[in-house]
């Protein structure tokens, strides 16, 4: 727009003006400082051209400065009243887009000259063509600058809503230190529960408001869902989450990472109420949409199958885990307790009979993580099994 602008600007060059008086001598080697910015009848910065100074009413350029892609020109002068004229690098050397006559540079001093094209005087000299379609354009730049108010405001509210899940997430880290570590597990129970519930709600309330005012934005209405699964608000997070996906599929620039989102969200709520099958699919679909994430999602498969109990969807879900990124140690240990449940006691040695691919398991989370959070619990399981603990395991082939 602005560049469209310039082009017709260009052609409205006023002529040269006739020479009015001479520069006075200034002593010898004194120089003043002249600095200022240049913008259209618009009102936006003029990226680029040139900044004069004359004594001959704009015929000669005794002094020269470029003007910036932010508007902006500065440069040295020795005093006098000049005539400063500004042109745009396509403008002939006989005319000049616009012009001030009397400006004095002083020894010593620094003189602000802005070239400010959307005064009165100079937009009143404009065909009346072109004055309409400046309108048209001042309109149009009034909205833009608007929506992009809208937009940042809304990216405001997601950085917001991310900090309250991330605050959410460190509820019981926050409780204990609240609370002191003395404090019985029903109290931290209890502060964690307010916490989470607080932050989630901060953030389902910015959310509903924002889906509100711009609701063909599929990123508020993951995050609105991520507010309403953190409150176990099941039905509103999953109606979010297929908003998001229905948005999605409408749009001309698609997100991965949006679509990402919303399916493993939708995996998350199908997992935690008993829709197995359902929630595996959610999960896949994530991990196919976007496969750059397609790790994360499957191990938070595994992870949640665990938190609700769910041994047999826990473990395969960190099988496909591990095919996805077979680097990560969690899942092997997810996988191994999802297996563990089906071990048995032999009668004669009373050691525990792990069933098959658990101790494979154990043994690779051990390789990965011999130090992990888990560690000293597998080391125990693998010795009640009667298995020697190898932190350089390597899985027998099949």
């Amino acid at each position: 727009m602005k560049r469209n602008f310039s082009l017709w600007l260009g052609l409205l060059a006023f002529a040269l003006l006739p020479v009015f008086a001479q520069t006075p001598a200034a002593p010898k080697g004194a120089t003043g400082k002249i600095h200022g910015h240049v913008s259209n009848p618009t009102g936006a910065a003029e990226s680029g051209g040139l900044v004069i100074l004359s004594t001959d009413g704009g015929h000669s350029a005794k002094y020269t400065f470029e003007v910036t892609t932010n508007g902006d020109y500065a440069g040295e002068a020795a005093p006098g009243t000049y005539t400063l004229v500004y042109r745009q690098k396509d403008t002939p050397a006989d005319k000049m887009v616009d012009f001030f006559e009397g400006v004095k540079v002083v020894a010593d001093q620094n003189v602000v000259q802005d070239v400010d094209m959307s005064r009165k005087d100079y937009v009143d000299k404009l065909p009346a063509e072109q004055q309409k379609q400046l309108e048209e354009l001042k309109k149009k730049n009034s909205e833009v600058m608007k929506a992009n108010e809208i937009i940042k405001g809304l990216n405001n509210d997601i950085i917001t809503a991310n900090q309250d899940f991330k605050e959410a997430e460190s509820a019981r880290a926050t409780a204990i230190k609240t609370l002191g570590a003395s404090a019985s597990p029903a109290d931290i129970e209890g502060k964690v529960a307010e916490i989470k519930t607080a932050k989630y709600t901060e953030a389902e309330t910015i959310m509903l408001r924002d889906t509100q005012a711009k609701p063909d934005a599929s990123v508020l209405f993951a995050v609105l869902g991520q507010a309403q699964l953190g409150l176990r608000k099941y039905d509103e997070s999953e109606a979010a989450y297929k908003k998001t996906l229905e948005i999605e599929a409408a749009s001309k620039k698609p997100s991965l990472s949006a679509q990402g989102a919303a399916n493993a969200g939708l995996g998350e709520i199908y997992a935690r109420t008993g829709k197995v099958a359902e929630a595996n699919a959610s999960y896949d679909a994530a991990a196919k949409i976007n496969p750059t994430a397609a790790a994360l999602y499957l191990k938070n498969e595994a992870i949640i199958f665990t938190q609700v109990g769910n041994t047999d969807a826990a473990a395969a879900a960190a099988d496909e885990a591990i095919k996805a990124d077979p680097t990560q140690p969690l899942p092997y240990y997810l996988k191994g307790q999802g297996l563990i449940g089906k071990a048995t006691v032999d009668e004669k040695t009373h050691l525990i009979v792990l069933p098959p691919d658990c101790a494979e398991a154990y043994q690779k989370y051990l390789q990965l993580a011999p130090t992990g959070q888990y560690a000293a619990d597998v080391k125990g399981i693998l010795q009640q099994a009667g298995q020697k603990v190898d932190t350089n395991y390597k899985a027998p082939k099949k």
